[in-house]
């Protein structure tokens, strides 16, 4: 019987839940987790994927609502990767934004070839930079 995955917009999403995919991915952001709560609350969009009452994906879009949308969170849980819910989950968040002047996101590893397959192209030669309290890039 095929997996069922049910998405959502609902920004209310309970901590643990956040904790278990951020912790499954080794996100240094599960190390803040009142922080991590509220910046999904604050996101412009998010949209997460559910089996049943798990939490199995989450994406989230920083934006001015007129020129330039940043889409800053895109996780899987390890074993619903290579599913399509990632795919979707990014689709359903540019279906949001089609029309704004800028589309963005940082991306690294093989999560460039992914970005490439959904539309997405290096910027030309600009060079993403920040100040990160993160270790797992």
């Amino acid at each position: 019987m095929p997996i069922v995955i049910t998405f959502s917009e609902d920004k209310d999403i309970p901590v643990d839940q956040l904790l278990f995919l951020y912790k499954a991915n080794h996100w240094s952001s599960a190390r803040h987790p009142d922080a991590l709560r509220q910046a999904m609350l604050n996101s412009h969009a998010v949209v997460s994927a559910w089996r049943g009452d798990q939490l199995v994906g989450i994406g989230n879009a920083i934006s001015d609502g007129f020129l330039v949308v940043y889409y800053s969170h895109l996780l899987v849980h390890p074993d619903y990767q290579r599913q399509g819910i990632g795919h979707d989950i990014i689709e359903r968040l540019k279906l949001r934004y089609t029309g704004l002047h800028m589309q963005m996101l940082v991306a690294d590893g093989a999560a460039i070839a992914f970005y490439e397959k959904c539309g997405f192209r290096r910027a030309g030669d600009t060079s993403p930079m920040w100040i990160y309290d993160g270790d797992e890039h």
